[in-house]
């Protein structure tokens, strides 16, 4: 072979292209990323590549709620490290076994499956509804008209996966994909409409988050949430709650659902479960279990030794009362110094929240406000178009917090 002929065997395949994409234009573009890039953190504030300063209101969506630089998860990670990052669900593991023995220790389940993202456990959870509805129905075999049907509520988001898209409020997603998984409704947040949709025959399950975290941050009413669960029980139908965004310590305590004196039946966990590796968490009672067979349901990689290691860590510290109280108690001050920045700016015309995940509805577009703030270093986050959302690190001390106030105050 000639030399001319070896370079032209060996020269790059031209497609479409005479030169190397950059690394910024080789991932897809399905989101509107700021022009920031974060390099460091400690507590509650963050660092980006020029040295700039924020004070972070947004926690990575929820996750991080150690916040940055915590030297027990540091640790964890690198104790976990040491061991074996994956086997596989064929066989035992010691680290998600005790992960799932500490969540039903601390709340009402009986058992626990997991998963890899909140989407994930939705739709898991949406599927073990269906299942358990089936295995509950006389006569509920295959192909029988078992009971099916899951009613949402209006606000909600669930996911973007096929099962949780269509029990999710917000058209813009919704469209481009339909037709969407049959048998899943939204309906208003009002227990005659969740009646009239939960009927006898087909109400498999109700969904819905205790607060509504991209559904503009709705605390819901308690008395509602307890009708509801009276409703569910009445009708022979499952009560899921969603606690992607607002579980594990964020409304001051561990688990929303011990804000309405009630018990679920199947509750969803995600976003700070592992520290900011990515893991779910579906928890049931017993009588939901007890619907679920070997094969109905798996994951490759949930509840791996690496990523169960370091969640145990960090169910630990989020479980710890001092901290519990300390969301609890600075989140009630959080929550009146919006209203008197309310008052002072007169640009906000609501405020909504609980512990550490608060909402204010103002007078312009949350998407300009989010720009704003960034540029004036602050982290905040929008909930539809007009809410404005505030998540800080759990660890967040009362000074970050007034230190956020006061540049959101600047930017209205």
């Amino acid at each position: 072979m000639t030399a001319s002929a070896i370079e032209s065997v060996n020269a790059p395949a031209q497609v479409g292209q005479t030169s190397s994409p950059t690394a910024e234009s080789a991932l897809l573009q399905n989101y509107r990323r700021a022009a920031v890039e974060f390099v460091g953190g400690e507590g509650a504030r963050l660092e980006d590549s020029n040295g700039k300063q924020y004070v972070d209101f947004v926690s990575g969506i929820a996750v991080n709620a150690l916040g940055y630089g915590d030297p027990g998860l540091t640790a964890a990670l690198h104790q976990a490290a040491e061991g074996l990052v994956h086997v596989s669900n064929l066989f035992e593991s010691t680290p998600g076994e005790e992960l799932a023995a500490k969540l039903v220790a601390r709340s009402f389940a009986d058992n626990v499956f997991f998963c890899n993202s909140g989407g994930e456990a939705n739709e898991a959870a949406l599927k073990f509804a269906r299942r358990w509805a089936r295995a509950t129905t006389p006569g509920g075999g295959q192909g029988s008209e078992a009971k099916h049907q899951i009613v949402a509520l209006r606000g909600a988001f669930h996911g973007r996966l096929f099962g949780t898209l269509a029990a999710t409020d917000r058209p813009a997603y919704r469209l481009p994909f339909q037709p969407l998984a049959p048998g899943i409704g939204i309906v208003e947040r009002d227990l005659e409409a969740v009646s009239e949709a939960l009927t006898d025959v087909e109400g498999a399950a109700v969904i819905l988050e205790p607060v509504q975290g991209e559904g503009g941050v709705r605390v819901l009413d308690k008395g509602f949430v307890r009708e509801l669960r009276a409703l569910t029980t009445e009708r022979n139908a499952l009560l899921i709650l969603d606690e992607i965004q607002c579980g594990l310590g964020r409304t001051g305590k561990l688990f929303a659902y011990e804000h309405f004196d009630i018990e679920p039946d199947i509750l969803t966990l995600a976003k700070p479960l592992a520290g900011g590796l990515p893991m779910g968490a579906v928890l049931m009672s017993d009588r939901v279990a007890r619907a679920i067979q070997p094969g109905d349901h798996g994951t490759t990689f949930g509840g791996g030794p690496f990523i169960a290691s370091v969640a145990n860590y960090v169910v630990d510290r989020l479980s710890d009362p001092a901290l519990l109280a300390h969301v609890a108690r600075n989140g009630e001050w959080l929550g009146r110094e919006l209203e008197e920045v309310a008052r002072r700016t007169g640009r906000i015309r609501a405020v909504r929240g609980v512990g550490y995940i608060w909402g204010i509805d103002i007078m312009g577009t949350a998407a300009h406000v989010v720009a704003e703030a960034l540029q004036q270093g602050l982290l905040v986050c929008s909930a539809g178009e007009y809410t404005v959302r505030l998540l800080p690190p759990l660890v967040a001390t009362r000074d970050d917090l007034a230190d956020g106030l006061r540049i959101l105050e600047q930017v209205l």
